[in-house]
């Protein structure tokens, strides 16, 4: 069976290029992983009539995700990417309208998949089924977690800060954000 993406590849990595600055590995799996995602989703015109039936979950915060937001359009300040970076090349494709998920991952051992003499190997040329794992999931989406306008804003009873969107937590009664919860920020005050 022939597959039909929505883009032949040679555009697809063209355009992964041109928002990331240049073509490796990762724009590469990223490209790949993107045209393997939409496929399996239904989704043939990510950037315009789909564009409001597309979500994407990308688990790691390099290269790829690039690759991802350049053929998707899909972005965390329209949430329509959620970021979770948990160090895996990995990303779940979700068709909103649909509710069809696939979850596309690379497997583990990739420099052992043809590259010589230790050298990386050309990811373009490898097939889909050597290179990733392809998994049909469930992804539950609370109405917080949707695009659009934020449906709920609360300040943090601690810091004075704002929280939208159900990001809060209760404690001892009051309204906390999550970092003052679990007393810990990834910045120290200088």
């Amino acid at each position: 069976m022939e597959k039909r993406y929505f883009a032949d590849y040679e555009t697809c990595i063209t355009e992964a290029k041109n928002l990331h600055g240049g073509v490796c590995a990762g724009i590469v799996l990223g490209t790949r992983m993107t045209m393997i995602g939409l496929e399996r989703i239904g989704i043939t015109d990510p950037k315009n009539a789909d564009r409001k039936k597309l979500m994407v979950f990308v688990e790691i915060d390099r290269c790829c995700a690039d690759a991802i937001t350049a053929l998707t359009g899909c972005r965390p300040g329209k949430r329509t990417m959620k970021v979770y970076d948990y160090g895996k090349m990995a990303a779940t494709f979700l068709n909103l309208e649909t509710g069809k998920a696939v979850r596309v991952s690379t497997k583990g051992k990739r420099k052992q998949q043809g590259g010589e003499g230790g050298e990386m190997p050309d990811f373009s040329k490898i097939p889909e089924e050597d290179l990733f794992i392809v998994k049909d999931v469930n992804v539950s989406l609370k109405p917080e977690d949707m695009p659009g306008k934020p449906l709920r804003r609360v300040v943090c009873a601690s810091c004075g800060e704002g929280i939208m969107d159900a990001r809060d937590v209760e404690e001892n009664g009051e309204t906390i954000c999550r970092p003052c919860s679990q007393k810990k920020n990834y910045y120290a005050l200088a």
